[in-house]
């Protein structure tokens, strides 16, 4: 069997159309599909190896604002509910 009969015995069918296909992206952005994609600065990729290891810590400085703005709230002197005021 030739080559050329080889390439001829795949040929598409008349019903598919290929001008309709989309072109996928290439690079980075290729694995992504609709998922945020963050580019790191090298010397921050330098202390993280991977992906898991971003997300662990910025997990853990999510909780660490999230409980200093409560304990602020709780620290906060608060007025009283009938709207007067105890100082003179």
């Amino acid at each position: 069997m030739s080559e050329k009969s080889k390439i001829s015995g795949y040929s598409l069918r008349s019903e598919y159309d290929l001008k309709s296909l989309k072109v996928r992206k290439f690079g980075a952005e290729r694995n992504s599909f609709g998922k945020t994609t963050i580019r790191l600065e090298p010397d921050v990729a330098e202390v993280f190896p991977n992906a898991d290891a971003v997300n662990q810590a910025l997990r853990f400085l999510i909780r660490i604002v999230q409980e200093n703005q409560v304990s602020a709230l709780k620290k906060q002197p608060h007025s009283s509910s009938d709207g007067t005021n105890k100082s003179p």
